[in-house]
Formats: C-alpha cells, structure tokens, sequence
C-alpha cells in the first residue's frame, strides 16, 4: 500500500482550501437543489443510505474521491482482498472476508469450509437434543466466555436476532468480576448448560480466570469427567485447549489471519449459530460478503463504504468533529454502538503513521450512541444545542418484525423527525412565531427567545433498511468493516494490529504480583497509595 503523509497530497490541500469556502454553508441553503436527495443517494438491495443531509457539494465529494485515489485506495483494496500482509506489525494478512465467502476462488477455501461443517453439524446436535449432556439430559443454556471481539461480536448478534432465536437461552461472561460470574451461572443447572470458551490465544486473563472459576463450578457438581459433555473451545492455541481438559473433538480452530475485532464470522460465532441455529448464522456470512462484493466491485462514487469513511475523514480531519454518534431505530441494536466501539476505536485509534512517524493529524474518532427513541431522552440534547459538532448515523427499518405498525409508525415518525430536525433547527423567527397568542409578556418571550433557537445545520447520514434479518445485518456489519478499512488507509495507520492493549494487560500482571507486598513494588506514589488502601485489613 502507497505510504504518505495525506496532509501532502494535492486533493487533502484543496480539500482544506474548499473547506475554508463552504464551512459555514448550511444545509438548508443547499436543499434548494431541487435534486440533492436523490444526488446523494445510494440504493443497493435492501438498503437505501442517504447522506444528502451532510455538509458537502458535489465539488466535496469529487474532492474527496480524489483524495481516495491519490492515496492509492483501489491498490490497497486489492491487497487486502488478495491476502497480502497489510496488517504489517504483526506480519499478517487481513482475510475475515474469506471466512464469508462461499466461492470456489476463496482464500483457504477448504481450511474455512471444514470449520463451517463442524460449526454446522455441532450446532444441529445441540439444537436437536441429540447431544446430551453428561447424565442424559439435553441442553437448554448455552454460556459464552469470552472478552473483547470474543464476547462484544457474538452478543451484539445474538441480541439483535432475537427474533430469530430457537429454545436455547444464551448467556455472555466477559468481565473478569467474580460478581459478574456468579450472577450469571448462579441459577443455571450444569446438567442442561453448555460452556463455550472462546479465546483466539486462550491466554487472555479474563477468559482463562473467568473459564477456570466456571469449570470448578461445574466439576464440584458434576465431576471432572463430565467436562467434555459440557465444554466447548474455540481457539488458535490448540494445546493450551486440550491441557485446559477440553477433548480434541470439541475444539473449533480458528486463524491468525482473523483478527478478534472481526472474528464473529469464524468459529467465534459458534454461540450465534447455536442462539439462532446455522442457516441464520450462514445468511448472516452471506450477507457480509455481498456487501464485500460491492465494495471490492463498485465504483467509489457508489460505494457505500467508501463514501461514509470519506464522509467521517471530513468531519474529523477539517471541521474537527471528533466523535461520531450510532442511533439504531430498533432496540435490538441496542449492542451495536458497544461493538462499533472496539471495531473502530481499537482498529483507527492510532498515533504513529506506516512508517513509524508520529501523525500530524487526527485519526480515529470517538463512536458512542443508543437506540432511538431512547437517545432523543437522553444525549440529543446536547447534539441539537450543544457546542460540539456530532455527525450521527441512524440506522432504520421499513418494517417491524412483530407486524405492530402503530408503535413501528410512531418509531419511523421520530426516526424522520431527528434528521430532519438536526438539519433545519428552528429560527428566531419561527420561535417568535410560536409566541403569538401567548400570554407571556414581551419581556418574557425576549428572555425565552434564545433559549428555544436551534442553529441546525448538524449532518446525519440515514441507513433504511427494508427488514432486519441475518442477511441484512451482515452487510451492515460488513459495510462498518470496510469503512474502518478505507478511513485507515487515507489516515496512513495500520489498522489491524493492537500494541495499545498490550500495556495494560502487562502492568495489571505486575501489579496482581505486588499485592503480596505492596511495599516493594516499582509503581508511582499514588499507585501505591491505590494498592495499599485495597489491601489494607
């Protein structure tokens, strides 16, 4: 992949120039286009994204598609589609696209289809109660173990397939708080549970603690030798699976070619294939990869993760917005602003550009929403009236799974309103307007006047999407994928790797070493203070 400062290109210095033109426009005075809605458009199956109310012109767009070119874009979209190493720190390809890829041309074609076949036939036999636990029962709770991609993938899916979902009860241990480890296995029957440990190198400290109080759990109820009825593994690290005491058999590989942030589509996802059974999870993998297609396929001008990653490099890079908004009109996304979190945050929250350089611009942005109408209670507040500039997404659904179109027409009316809202504000004199009739005073209606004036002008980009299904949400997911992709090529990061985890995890050793004498330890005075008073009798 090209490897330069993009502050240096041409397109990133007229961009700064037309931005300098433009930045106090507002959206209403660009509706006048009569033909802006459908100019800033895209419509590909069931989605419909309009980003016509962002603060861009066509000069914008075509500027910034400039921008994607110069940067070497289209090569460093073949690399990553043909398994070259460009996650380089680390020496390895970026291929989870692959694992979703169903074509007789797919990157380790065989390896993938074997573990789907597992994942398939697995599924079955517990979903079907032919696979039966230690004293002959069927399982009915299955519990997830795992942290990071390893837990926020898999919930996030599983939530928002509820409707999907067969007579298994599902369950997510992820923290390493004995607290939250208790309440989650305390009413379950370890006769009828089923325990997936997942940890792509079954070293991270919070599964291995959590996986490890969870299995003398069950081994004082049932025994040692009921282990291989009722625990499942999904890892790289095939020996430290099987020392664990989990059989061979009940092992599910994955790759070090999959990164954990994008690993639900591996056997990772195996707890989303038994929540709403392998023909839903295999939709899912379906839909994830036509999405692939059009990215890899359609020209940037119509390409919706390129034009929505342009879109967040604007914002972040020239008016300085540096967080980004998730509204999905649904609770049963209610996970997705957590997943997105580490999706982005970990992959584009870098500081040193490909060539080992400290960056002189911004890079990552700050993801964080709820659901509407939840939000509209709670935070809108401050992206209506506040001081920051907050591009948000709204993600929404023609129709309401359920069929309640009295409480799905209610939630669409407020999903339109926001947009429409954030973009328009409301003048000085219309909330003058509003006054007539009144009987406050003319002083009052003075004092009251400023407090009730909303400058608009805020850019939100609409997701509308025809049903929420396993396809559907694929795509989505995939669409945030390749976003993340294009945003860290043209910031010149290296997206995939993770050195920023390391440290803590490092420290957090050390210091469960120095409890046992505090005193001595090499930490800071407050550290130390910190340490002392947790200990203390």
């Amino acid at each position: 992949m090209k490897n330069f400062n993009p502050t240096q290109t041409n397109a990133w210095n007229k961009l700064q120039s037309h931005f300098e033109t433009i930045k106090d426009t507002h959206l209403t005075s660009l509706f006048k286009d009569t033909n802006r809605a459908s100019t800033f458009t895209i419509q590909w199956q069931d989605f419909l994204v309009d980003y016509s109310k962002n603060r861009i012109t066509e000069e914008t767009k075509t500027l910034l598609l400039e921008l994607a070119e110069e940067v070497g874009l289209s090569e460093a979209i073949t690399s990553y589609f043909g398994g070259d190493s460009i996650n380089a720190t680390e020496g390895r390809a970026v291929m989870h696209t692959a694992l979703r890829d169903f074509s007789d041309v797919a990157f380790q074609k065989e390896e993938v289809a074997q573990v789907r076949s597992s994942i398939k036939t697995f599924t079955k036999s517990i979903i079907d109660g032919a696979h039966k636990g230690a004293t002959g029962k069927t399982i009915t709770d299955v519990v997830n173990i795992g942290i990071g991609g390893s837990d926020l993938g898999p919930v996030m899916i599983v939530e928002a397939l509820q409707y999907y979902k067969n007579h298994l009860s599902t369950h997510f241990i992820s923290n390493v708080d004995g607290d939250h480890v208790m309440e989650t296995i305390k009413d379950l029957d370890p006769e009828t549970t089923l325990f997936v440990i997942v940890s792509k190198t079954f070293t991270t400290q919070e599964t291995l603690s959590n996986a490890t109080t969870v299995r003398k759990w069950f081994v004082d109820q049932l025994g040692e030798q009921a282990v291989e009825n009722h625990f499942v593994a999904v890892s790289t690290n095939l020996e430290a699976v099987q020392n664990f005491g989990i059989a061979s058999q009940n092992i599910f590989p994955m790759w070090n070619w999959v990164g954990g942030r994008f690993s639900l589509w591996s056997s990772v996802g195996l707890s989303i294939a038994l929540a709403v059974g392998y023909d839903h999870f295999e939709q899912l993998l379906k839909g994830a990869h036509e999405m692939d297609i059009h990215f890899k396929e359609q020209p940037f001008e119509e390409n919706i993760p390129v034009i929505t990653a342009l879109l967040s490099v604007w914002y972040n890079n020239f008016f300085g917005a540096e967080s980004e908004a998730v509204i999905p009109y649904t609770q049963y996304l209610h996970r997705l602003p957590a997943y997105l979190q580490q999706a982005i945050m970990e992959s584009n929250g870098k500081s040193v550009d490909r060539n080992g350089n400290r960056v002189t611009y911004e890079t990552g942005n700050i993801i964080w929403g709820e659901p509407g109408t939840n939000s509209q209670h709670a935070f809108f507040q401050l992206i209506h009236q506040g001081t920051k500039l907050i591009p948000a997404d709204f993600i929404g659904f023609k129709k309401s799974l359920h069929g309640n179109t009295d409480h799905h027409d209610k939630l669409m009316a407020n999903f339109f309103a926001q947009t429409e809202a954030l973009m328009n504000g409301k003048t000085e004199a219309q909330v003058l307007s509003e006054f007539e009739g009144s009987t406050l005073s003319r002083k009052r209606i003075e004092q009251l006047t400023p407090f009730k004036v909303f400058e608009g002008n805020k850019p939100t980009t609409t997701y509308l999407i025809d049903t929420l299904s396993p396809k559907t949400l694929g795509a989505l997911i995939g669409m945030y994928e390749h976003k993340i992709f294009v945003q860290g090529v043209i910031w010149n990061i290296y997206s995939y790797d993770q050195w920023g985890v390391e440290l803590g995890k490092q420290l957090a050793k050390q210091i469960l070493s120095d409890f046992q004498d505090v005193n001595t330890s090499k930490h800071d005075a407050s550290t130390k203070q910190l340490m002392n008073s947790y200990k203390k009798d």
